[in-house]
């Protein structure tokens, strides 16, 4: 069996050399079981052009967490709503708040299907479209039931973007800067928070303020879907197609050196169809000849990968993230550092610390690796849990103690979870089950969100907030323990060298 798929691999890797007419196997597969890396040769524009489109969906589901905040309070307004159904319950708020990660957890289970089908630069083509009908449908929904319609149709852009945006940054950025590109992604979801938070609490004393907040995230969409249609696909998926039989390999191969040409800004070259010989080589020798089955993801390194990827989601969710920043306003009021009518600005405050944090580990991530900024930024979350639940639970005249925990929090989960939890999960996963991996973590992400944001309140009413955040803090705990022992660092492998070792 061995020497047959070795043969496979062979025959692969002779097509791409007949097609080139100077690729040799031998010379491409003894530098590579060295550990050499490929060639990287690209100009600093080109890496920023190929993030930038993509990050818009990051920053556009930020910007809907940021609007929405300000959105419920001009929605429910006798005097500013400007309809006639504003006397909405709290389950109708509640949806309002929820409804577009509904549609997310949907999106995210579309793309475990289409992902591959489509590549990554037509999923996020896609994104844009359901971004833009989805603001618009909200923007002018003339009675709830429509609007709700329009937030879970944005909802769905948001599963797909999120799905799709890592992937495509992280097979088209060079590794040595791969982290702090996929990092930035999480800044820019950062952005979009603060951007919407800035823009609702301008926007929420004008009448029918709400239909402005939605409607004002549309532009960006089409500039989202214009800058994804003129951008390349992804030359590693176009590699996949090739080594799966999904179209004619000397074609996909002359496309896939277009593609990496036009993604660093060179002209067509004999580098660009060495970087693709390379890769070619690398996935034929760690075994990627073959379609993924369901029952395969469930063993072996896909096993390993699936466990990272989404193990990680999982703990960045139910280790608190969505509860703590549900008490940020009232904790910094207590502390008088806010009106107590004024929580729109209160919520600026709290994200551009969050910005300032996202930028720190965007900095350092490609230079002190993954692994030390999640074991140092977890440990930050489970003392600053501490104090959050023993401020809730003994020290409720000591506001200072309970703001000290809520700014370490936001800071060491910017610093760690925020941006690695969606850096790691856009590197761990082989190519042939990438789309779908990332798309089970994605949906893990946004079911553990959703799970957190739904129990939290019910929780706190049985056993106290203290005990809550107490609770959180245990996790925490365990998962430093799953961090240490199952967690691999990455920093500086190409996507190929991180399957290898896994």
């Amino acid at each position: 069996m061995a020497s047959s798929t070795t043969d496979h691999q062979h025959h692969v890797l002779s097509s791409f050399g007949k097609a080139s007419g100077e690729f040799d196997l031998d010379e491409v597969e003894r530098p590579l079981l060295n550990g050499a890396h490929p060639t990287e040769d690209y100009s600093l524009l080109s890496c920023i052009v190929p993030f930038l489109f993509p990050a818009l969906g990051g920053l556009l589901f930020g910007y809907d967490i940021g609007a929405t905040s300000s959105a419920t309070l001009s929605i429910q307004s006798p005097t500013l709503s400007g309809t006639t159904w504003y006397d909405l319950s709290s389950v109708e708020v509640g949806l309002i708040s929820s409804g577009s990660l509904y549609g997310a957890l949907i999106g995210s289970v579309l793309a475990f299907n289409v992902a591959d089908f489509l590549g990554r630069r037509k999923e996020l083509i896609a994104a844009a479209i359901f971004y833009l009908a989805g603001a618009l449908i909200t923007a002018i929904g003339p009675n709830f039931v429509i609007m709700m319609i329009g937030r879970f149709i944005f909802g769905i852009g948001i599963g797909l973007a999120m799905h799709a945006a890592p992937m495509y940054i992280a097979e088209t950025a060079p590794s040595h800067i791969r982290g702090r590109l996929i990092s930035l992604k999480e800044f820019f979801i950062v952005i979009g928070m603060v951007i919407g938070y800035a823009i609702g609490s301008f926007l929420v004393n004008v009448i029918a303020g709400w239909r402005y907040m939605y409607g004002l995230s549309s532009p960006l969409s089409v500039i989202m879907a214009i800058g994804m249609w003129w951008l390349p696909d992804s030359p590693r998926w176009l590699l996949l197609c090739a080594i799966q039989g999904k179209g004619n390999v000397p074609d996909l191969r002359e496309n896939a050196i277009s593609c990496m040409c036009r993604l660093r800004g060179r002209a067509v070259s004999d580098t660009a169809s060495q970087q693709v010989d390379e890769i070619m080589a690398e996935l034929s020798l760690a075994g990627e000849l073959n379609n993924v089955s369901t029952t395969e993801m469930f063993r072996g390194k896909y096993l390993k990968a699936l466990v990272i990827g989404c193990g990680l989601v999982l703990f960045q969710q139910i280790t608190g993230q969505p509860s703590v920043l549900y008490y940020a306003a009232s904790i910094l009021k207590s502390a008088g550092f806010s009106a107590a009518s004024d929580a729109t600005r209160v919520s600026i405050l709290l994200g551009f610390f969050k910005l300032i944090m996202t930028g720190v580990a965007v900095l350092v991530v490609d230079k002190l690796g993954r692994r030390p900024l999640l074991l140092g930024g977890v440990s930050g979350m489970v003392i600053s849990l501490l104090f959050l639940g023993a401020y809730y639970t003994f020290l409720g005249d000591a506001p200072a103690i309970a703001v000290v925990g809520l700014l370490l929090y936001v800071g060491c989960y910017q610093l760690s979870y925020g941006p690695i939890g969606w850096l790691m999960i856009s590197e761990i996963f082989p190519l042939r089950m990438r789309g779908r991996g990332i798309s089970l973590a994605v949906l893990m992400n946004f079911g553990a969100n959703a799970l957190v944001t739904f129990a939290f309140s019910p929780l706190k009413d049985l056993i106290g907030a203290g005990a809550v955040f107490f609770m959180f803090g245990g996790i925490a705990v365990l998962s430093l323990v799953f961090i240490f022992f199952i967690i691999p660092e990455t920093k500086g492998l190409t996507l190929e060298e991180i399957e290898a070792m896994l």
